[in-house]
């Protein structure tokens, strides 16, 4: 009731009615992972400089359908922010305007849920993008990897910690490293986690976050 409310809401604010089918029933077991490289971990300030994402199918992760595009930043990148992203000056010298980029990953994922890990920054820091260019935030489904992997722990107490780290699922799952701190590897791993992580998942579970 609330989520139809909501969107009713935000039916009422796009600016484009292109975009409507982001409302629309997603198709079946299709999902979208993407993931984003930022110059910071604050939504609200920081900016994306690249997004990657990959298409996953049923048990495959499509990999001749792929996004891989570079933002322009509004400034120039700070040493201290290239520390954390890996993006150098000479990697954006065909960066893209964001318009352009957002919207052609809006057309890239269409109305699929969206895999991640700690996917609710990637998409926080996203909407505040489509908010401008489109008038609304993300609508489309979310599901936690990390949500995922916590649900498949036996656990002998409730208060018994379980280690969350990308490293780790990905050590525990015996999934190949690809290289970090790019957006599509970062992206195509985490989808791999995903395939992995449901056919072993508790019966019944849902992932849905959003």
């Amino acid at each position: 009731m609330l989520k139809n409310l909501i969107n009713s809401w935000r039916k009422k604010n796009l600016k484009d009615p292109k975009y409507l089918y982001l409302f629309e029933k997603p198709p079946m077991d299709e999902y979208i992972c993407l993931d984003c490289e930022t110059t910071g971990l604050n939504p609200k300030k920081d900016e994306i400089l690249s997004i990657g994402a990959v298409i996953v199918k049923k048990n495959k992760i499509l990999m001749r359908k792929t996004l891989n595009i570079f933002l322009k930043p509004s400034k120039h990148v700070t040493e201290e922010s290239i520390k954390i992203h890996h993006i150098r000056p000479v990697d954006l010298e065909n960066a893209v305007e964001p318009e352009i980029a957002i919207k052609e990953l809006l057309d890239f994922m269409g109305n699929r849920p969206i895999i991640g890990y700690y996917i609710k920054f990637d998409v926080a820091i996203i909407s505040k993008y489509t908010k401008k260019y489109i008038g609304i935030a993300l609508p489309n489904h979310q599901v936690e990897v990390s949500s995922m992997y916590y649900k498949t722990k036996k656990r002998s107490s409730d208060y018994e910690f379980v280690d969350l780290k990308f490293d780790t699922i990905m050590k525990e799952l015996d999934i190949p490293e690809l290289g970090k701190h790019d957006a599509l590897n970062d992206a195509i791993m985490t989808s791999m986690i995903f395939l992995k992580l449901r056919d072993i998942a508790p019966a019944n579970s849902t992932f849905y976050t959003g």
